[in-house]
């Protein structure tokens, strides 16, 4: 099998003395004529029916689809109810978020407030106390 790429085979070529070439046929002179298509056949109108003016202004009546749009409304739907659910999910990852923090702040506060005023911890008022008791007994 012959793996040369596909030449056309040459064709001889005979030049007069001063370099010019002889054509087996006489080279195009003339331009190509321009393409002029066709003209549009021409329709002959039929019978003019006069128009009643009520009858534009009625709305015309919607033509039965093609194919039966209720899985593609399905599809859409489920798109959008999903994309609502995760929406929905991330505001209540945000709320919850929230919360906690809230929470943990309100708890810091308290634990603070518990301190300064010496509630919390098993201790008292004061801290530590010293006591002088001085008995006497008078009746002896």
């Amino acid at each position: 099998m012959d793996r040369t790429p596909y030449m056309p085979p040459a064709t001889a070529v005979l030049y007069t003395a001063d370099g010019q070439p002889l054509y087996a046929t006489p080279p195009q002179t003339a331009p190509f004529p321009a393409h002029r298509p066709a003209p549009w056949p021409v329709r002959e109108a039929g019978p003019v029916h006069p128009i009643d003016p009520t009858s534009i202004y009625l709305p015309t009546p919607a033509a039965e689809p093609g194919r039966d749009v209720w899985p593609a409304r399905l599809i859409a739907g489920g798109i959008g109810i999903g994309a609502a659910g995760i929406g929905l999910g991330f505001f209540l990852q945000a709320l919850a978020a929230a919360a906690t923090g809230l929470g943990l702040l309100a708890a810091i506060l308290a634990l603070v407030w518990l301190l300064k005023n010496g509630q919390g911890l098993g201790g008292g008022r004061a801290g530590a106390v010293n006591v002088h008791v001085n008995v006497s007994n008078r009746n002896r």
